[in-house]
């Protein structure tokens, strides 16, 4: 092909070491397949040291070929990313057992997610292996699956594509084969979609294969501990989704709770007609899911991706200046936000700002002057170290709380606890007063 303008739709990267002979086979299959895509290609072979002349089949075969640098399956991956500078990506192995036909289904379903999984697990998949092979397989993404709360079937496929957006910012540590399972849940963990198609995967061509399974053990034991304070931070962008069902019972009850009482004060709220409902610091919560016409609002993009697929109004913006108009909503939401930034007088500002006369303001953090609260978050603090503990930087009372409110000329009308120490609050915007008869006669009468 002629060098194309502008970016490619598409690049293949194929990590090889000593693989002449399954790439004399594989890239001219390849080639075909990806002609018929009607995109712009290329394929990228790095190579990690063949001396069996590799490299000189593949350009033979039309591929371009990148040097390996780092070590490891992770090394290859990583050169073969910064190679290109396609919109899409797409790596498989180069001993056969990823047919290059199967890239048709990918490019079909390209627009369903961010990142695509040729699956062996779900149901249409297979894979052709050894007993004891596909039984380590088995363990290996059950143990993942489990230990990390994903609905994913097959986190150790090395089929896959992924649209750039979900590899760029990436921070990579491994560089073995799990570093398969650290791209899968950092990209999930910034909200982007996966998708896992049916595959079937067959045994390897020429050659042995360069896993070993028990040397690289210890790098997934360790990359599976990191992945885990990853899911169970705010760094992931599902956080407060999964908290509602959450293995820890204080923290399923919490989500729960807390839901509860902020839907039930909403229904309460006695809502004007056509009045709109605005979640402000949405994060990924079920209370924004539950509100289907309701506006979610967050500044953390990770979290707005993520929701994508279960609510359809969503905006990102800082609640420091609110993109709306006067008087927008006339019920706003505002739970476990004000407690993550600083108290200046300009956020009550905004959010009453936007608020209709009489609309209803429910704002939920935690009671610092309860003793429980500290004790909780201390405990939280030490069983989940990246949750949301640490983040808290302005510790509010229930009088102190009341008194901003106050300020801003609202109303109390209910207030409820969570666990005795988180306090969410009802209140009532004010409504001017109208301005009484005019005097009887002339000003000098009247006096």
């Amino acid at each position: 092909m002629g060098e194309p303008l502008g970016p490619l739709d598409l690049a293949v990267i194929i990590p090889a070491l000593n693989e002449r002979e399954n790439l004399e086979l594989l890239l001219p299959a390849l080639r075909e397949t990806l002609e018929g895509l009607g995109a712009r290609w290329e394929i990228v072979v790095v190579d990690g040291g063949s001396t069996d002349g590799t490299p000189e089949v593949a350009r033979r075969r039309g591929a371009r070929v990148v040097a390996q640098q780092e070590r490891g399956y992770g090394g290859a991956l990583l050169a073969g990313f910064a190679a290109s500078t396609a919109h899409y990506l797409v790596h498989m192995d180069a001993d056969l057992s990823h047919r290059p036909v199967f890239l048709e289904q990918f490019w079909k379903e390209r627009g369903q997610a961010e990142v695509f999984i040729a699956s062996r697990y779900v149901p249409g998949g297979r894979a052709d292996m050894g007993r004891f092979r596909r039984a380590l397989s088995r363990v290996l993404n059950t143990v993942y699956r489990r230990v990390l709360a994903l609905d994913i079937q097959d986190l150790s496929s090395g089929y896959r594509m992924y649209r750039r957006d979900a590899l760029t910012g990436l921070t990579l540590s491994a560089r073995d084969f799990d570093i398969l399972e650290e791209i899968l849940i950092r990209a999930y963990a910034n909200g982007w979609q996966v998708r896992e198609v049916p595959f079937h995967f067959m045994s390897r061509g020429s050659g042995r294969s360069h896993a070993r399974l028990f040397k690289f053990g210890w790098a997934f034991a360790k990359t599976l501990l990191r992945m885990w304070q990853l899911r169970n931070s705010v760094a992931s962008a599902d956080y407060d989704d999964r908290a509602f069902d959450s293995r820890i019972p204080l923290q399923r009850y919490w989500q729960r709770a807390r839901h509860r009482v902020i839907l039930d004060f909403l229904r309460a709220s006695t809502p004007a007609a056509g009045d709109r409902v605005l979640d402000v610091g949405c994060g990924s919560s079920r209370i924004i899911q539950d509100l289907p016409e309701a506006i979610g609002l967050d500044l953390l993009l990770p979290k707005l991706r993520f929701l994508r697929a279960r609510h359809g109004r969503l905006l990102q913006g800082s609640i420091f200046a609110l993109p709306f108009r006067d008087e927008s909503f006339g019920a706003l939401i505002c739970s476990e936000v004000i407690e993550h930034i600083p108290d200046t007088p300009g956020v009550m500002g905004e959010m009453t700002r936007v608020l209709r006369q009489g609309g209803t303001l429910i704002v939920g953090t935690p009671d610092y002057a309860r003793p429980l609260w500290w004790i909780i978050e201390w405990i939280y603090g030490k069983l989940l170290p990246g949750a949301y503990a640490q983040e808290h930087i302005t510790h509010y009372t229930r009088d102190s709380l009341a008194a901003r409110l106050g300020h801003h000329g609202y109303t109390i009308e209910s207030v409820r606890y969570v666990g005795f120490c988180e306090m969410i609050l009802r209140a009532r915007r004010a409504i001017p007063e109208a301005p009484g008869p005019e005097p009887v006669g002339s000003p000098s009468e009247a006096a």
